[in-house]
């Protein structure tokens, strides 16, 4: 059937007459149909898209620790090392297929790929960072694991040279038990002609962290300021971080450590306790003292005594002791007065029992020495006196408090190691004294 009409349309804004349409209705059939086409197409691409979508929402298995690396300022030709640690943290195993750096400043330790790590389980990456330029550079490490790439961010800045650096350029805390703490030391100096602060400080990895002193911190020129920095480890295996320091030229500490549960070591003392005995005021008496470790080895950091007449002799500080092994040194006794005397010996150090103390005792005592004269009578005398000096042409003072009546004198107030010179005279009964005899006896007190 023909259907004629007469109508007037607008396309792209020109007008158009139309004279006669035609309508078949074999037309009409063929929309019908194509649109229903067109339709299910369009919910056929729908339902791909939402497939798709869902896929690209799974969450990568790997974790890193720090998330990212910040290298701080490193002088051209030279070179700064992080360590990063990438965990597993799925439920099920991740195969590592590749390890990529996107910036040739930054290099990464090599891995044995595919690598497969199973739930929980971790592996360290060791990036190193060595600037082409005097510039600030970033980049990103990318992990693909099972498809999904994982990826870690990277920045550091290359320089001429530092005017605040730190001296050791790194720290490594070794092995440390978890839930304690270990202590190193670091220098900072400022190599400038003016004044910096060191305004605050920030670890890439909560088990570090810097002590002391407090920031912020000003440092003048061509000074320096040492600063503790704690490792606490939380988990057992090797773990890097580093400290951050704002205000003075991006200046950067790489950090490592080991946590372990190995049980700390005992230390013992032998013997206990120990008796000097007694010992002549102003000699020195010595006894050997055995220490030991058990268990683990054990780091002895400090020692005390709570007598100054009880030394210990022959140890250097800190002192480690391998388990099962003993280090064996002297302690001194002193007397300084006559009497029992007593002390304690304490050591400090990481084994389970911290303070171990030793208990010490001794008697001082004084040595008496006589020196006993004789001579020969004389006639019509009432009594002698006795003459002592310690120089043979020295002079010479009476020792007897009163006239003494017969042939014989014990002098009693001589010291040891001393030589002495004695003569005598004798008194008649009227009380006149003779000249002092001669020659002097001589007497060395031993």
């Amino acid at each position: 059937m023909v259907q004629c009409t007469v109508g007037i349309y607008k396309f792209h804004g020109v007008s158009h007459k139309i004279d006669c349409m035609r309508l078949p209705q074999s037309i009409n059939r063929s929309l019908s149909v194509f649109t229903l086409h067109f339709l299910t197409n369009g919910i056929t691409l729908l339902f791909f898209a939402m497939v798709s979508i869902g896929a690209s929402a799974a969450v990568p298995q790997l974790a890193s620790s720090p998330s990212t690396l910040r290298f701080g300022a490193v002088s051209v030709g030279q070179t700064e090392t992080q360590l990063v640690t990438v965990t597993n943290i799925g439920q099920t195993s991740a195969t590592v297929s590749a390890i990529t750096v996107n910036n040739s400043q930054f290099t990464s330790s090599s891995l044995s790929l595919p690598l497969v790590l199973s739930a929980g389980q971790s592996v360290n990456l060791s990036v190193t960072f060595a600037p082409s330029a005097i510039e600030w550079t970033g980049g990103r490490i990318q992990v693909n694991s099972d498809g999904y790439p994982f990826l870690i961010q990277l920045e550091g800045t290359g320089v001429s040279g530092q005017t605040v650096t730190a001296s050791p350029t790194s720290l490594s805390f070794g092995q440390v038990a978890m839930g304690s703490t270990a202590t190193l030391p670091v220098v900072i100096t400022n190599g400038g002609s003016s004044s910096v602060t060191i305004a605050g400080v920030q670890s890439a990895d909560s088990e570090f962290s810097m002590r002391s002193p407090a920031v912020p911190l000003a440092l003048g020129a061509g000074k320096s300021v040492t600063l503790s920095v704690t490792f606490t480890p939380q988990s057992t295996g090797v773990v890097g971080g580093s400290l951050f320091f704002y205000g003075v030229g991006r200046l950067n500490i790489p950090l490592t450590g080991t946590g372990t549960i190995t049980v700390p070591g005992q230390l013992s003392v032998a013997p206990v306790p120990m008796n000097f005995g007694s010992v002549a005021v102003g000699s020195t008496t010595t006894q050997p003292i055995t220490l030991s470790a058990s268990g683990a080895s054990v780091t002895i950091s400090s020692t005390a005594s709570s007598s100054s007449q009880f030394v210990l002799q022959g140890m250097s500080l800190p002192l480690t002791i391998p388990a099962g092994q003993q280090a064996s040194f002297n302690v001194a006794f002193t007397p300084q007065s006559s009497g029992a005397e007593s002390g304690a010996l304490s050591f400090t150090s990481n084994a389970a029992n911290a303070a171990v103390s030793e208990s010490l005792s001794g008697t001082g005592t004084v040595t008496s020495y006589n020196v006993n004269l004789y001579w020969n009578s004389s006639s019509d005398v009432a009594g002698y006196n006795v003459y002592r000096s310690t120089s043979a042409n020295g002079t010479y003072a009476k020792i007897n408090p009163s006239l003494n009546g017969t042939t014989a004198y014990t002098d009693s107030t001589v010291v040891s190691g001393q030589t002495y010179y004695y003569e005598a005279t004798a008194v008649s009964s009227n009380g006149m004294e003779s000249a002092r005899s001669t020659p002097a006896v001589q007497a060395l007190v031993p």
